[in-house]
């Protein structure tokens, strides 16, 4: 029977240990009875509010205790809960809070002076809750202290009937275009929660089964999501690590990534596993390891888990010689879809980068939307059947172009591209929207930038295509890291793809300006690009 996330929530917080951690956040440590009363007093208060069933919830914050705590509460409180890009402009800001029309923020107090300079726009908004610093008084006029809402009342569950039809939004920036908000159920996201279990060897069937499985065999898992909550993948690590009965454990990042605090951090709170994303996390934290080589303690790290972007063959082993027993997880899925595939590496079994298993529910069609054949190397989109989100909010046209019915099956299609090799296994060559068209031939920028990062002495780089008289679209490289000679960047290029993917040209950035969460500003890049070729 479908449930809501609210009510499996209620549910773990009656057989699980109540004083085993939740949420630890530096020096804070919030067991699950007090993580249970603070979620059920913050969702009360909202209704109490008038706040009601459906409403919006956005919450724009860094990662903390309190993040996960304004999500349970919207699940708890029959509300939809939906992620803020704190990095956002106020401009950005606003068509986020006015497309998703939200009726509740839970903002920093950091963000506050953002808020203020929306206050005359937010008409929609009619609830404010400040999450500030303890003893501190929301700054924002007319905002509420989250933390006074959260010891405010008894903590006792909410009389309320819930269902697993209810939502929450996950809000992509994507490649291109506005960021979409895309609706999640509350039983589809569950299922792939009972997935996961499942191969575990836990029954998340239904919710006397999940609860059931928790009580017997709570999850000691201690996640540490070092990417931003704000994100898919550090908000999917998050949730689906709670909806098990195990923590999260999260770290102040206004100061910036800091790869030897989150290795102190990993080894100080014994941090069972983490979610990174790609390479643009793992070369700084392997950098770490290689600069203070034997100074953490890290034997209780079990697996690390990346998505978004791709994670290279190199940094995993280089990983792998610091922490030999970890499980370095590359997990293939998009804010459209969880579960197109996965590639896992560890100590004597290794793996190819952008190679897959491909996911259950899973199939790679070409433009024709016939399924490729395996070993054919033709090209195609991976789709995902099963459980899937119901679309975009308040966008028909978008939601029919990325969520299709072929054969007789609903698929999501974000329109990430791959071929399948003979043994069914997928390999990624990229997202459609900035595939290359030079002379008739399609090149994916990830393809040729997983290819170029192999080389020794360049951390990162992005690829894009410039206006070209002869071919339609020249391919450029913009890279980071020691300058080396292009005759040796092309050779290596030449050995491992074909010559019609080499760049024509080599440029160099000091910071190619990744998000937070690894995902690289392919317009931005490209711009850098037409500037230095004066094709501007």
């Amino acid at each position: 029977m479908a449930h809501s996330l609210g009510d499996v929530f209620d549910g773990i917080a009656r057989v699980v240990d109540p004083n085993s951690p939740a949420l630890v956040h530096g020096d804070r440590v919030i067991n699950w009875q007090a993580f249970d009363q603070r979620t059920n007093n913050l969702a009360r208060s909202m209704l109490e509010r008038g706040i009601a069933s459906n409403d919006k919830v956005a919450v724009f914050s860094r990662n903390c205790a309190e993040y996960s705590e304004a999500i349970v509460a919207a699940f708890k409180s029959r509300t939809v809960h939906l992620n803020v890009n704190y990095r956002y402009t106020p401009e950005e800001l606003f068509y986020i809070f006015d497309n998703s029309d939200a009726a509740v923020v839970f903002f920093s107090s950091e963000f506050a002076p953002q808020m203020e300079a929306l206050r005359q726009q937010l008409d929609k908004v009619r609830l404010f809750i400040e999450i500030c610093p303890l003893g501190q008084e929301p700054l924002y006029e007319g905002a509420l202290a989250h933390e006074q809402l959260a010891l405010a009342g008894s903590g006792a569950p909410l009389d309320i009937e819930r269902s697993g039809d209810e939502l929450f939004f996950l809000y992509t920036g994507g490649t291109t275009g506005m960021p979409k908000g895309v609706m999640w159920s509350h039983e589809a996201f569950r299922q792939i929660g009972a997935g996961r279990a499942a191969l575990a060897g836990r029954d998340y069937s239904d919710l006397t089964s999940t609860l059931a499985s928790i009580q017997a065999n709570q999850s000691q898992a201690r996640m540490l999501p070092a990417c931003p909550l704000m994100h898919g993948t550090g908000l999917v690590s998050a949730l689906l690590t709670l909806l098990d009965g195990g923590a999260v454990v999260t770290m102040d990042s206004a100061t910036g990534f800091d790869p030897h605090e989150m290795w102190r951090t990993v080894a100080g709170k014994g941090v069972t596993a983490m979610a990174i994303v790609g390479d643009a996390f793992a070369r700084p934290l392997l950098k770490a390891l290689r600069e203070q080589p034997g100074r953490y303690d890290l034997d209780h790290v079990n697996s690390i888990t990346s998505s978004g972007v791709m994670w290279s063959r190199e940094v995993k082993l280089g990983l792998l010689e610091h922490m030999p027993n970890v499980l370095l997880v590359d997990s293939f899925g998009a804010s459209e879809a969880i579960g197109f595939g996965s590639s896992t590496m560890a100590n004597g079994r290794e793996t190819t980068t952008a190679r897959f298993e491909i996911g259950e529910h899973c199939k790679v069609f070409n433009e024709q939307d016939r399924e490729v054949l395996a070993g054919s190397g033709e090209p195609g989109y991976i789709a995902r059947g099963g459980s899937i989100p119901l679309g975009y909010y308040k966008d028909p046209e978008k939601t029919a172009q990325t969520f299709r019915i072929i054969d007789g099956v609903r698929y999501s299609i974000p329109g990430d591209w791959c071929t399948v090799d003979e043994d069914g296994a997928i390999t990624l060559l990229g997202r459609g929207s900035v595939c290359i068209n030079s002379g008739g031939e399609k090149i994916y920028p990830e393809e040729v930038e997983e290819t170029i990062k192999s080389l020794e002495g360049i951390n990162d780089v992005l690829v894009v295509g410039v206006p070209d008289e002869r071919w339609g679209a020249a391919v450029v490289a913009v890279l980071e890291g020691s300058q080396l000679p292009e005759d040796q960047i092309k050779a290596h290029i030449k050995d491992h793809l074909a010559g019609y993917k080499v760049p024509r040209h080599f440029l160099y950035k000091e910071d190619l300006g990744r998000a937070p969460n690894g995902k690289a500003d392919y317009k931005a890049i490209r711009n850098f690009a037409l500037k230095s070729l004066d094709l501007t």
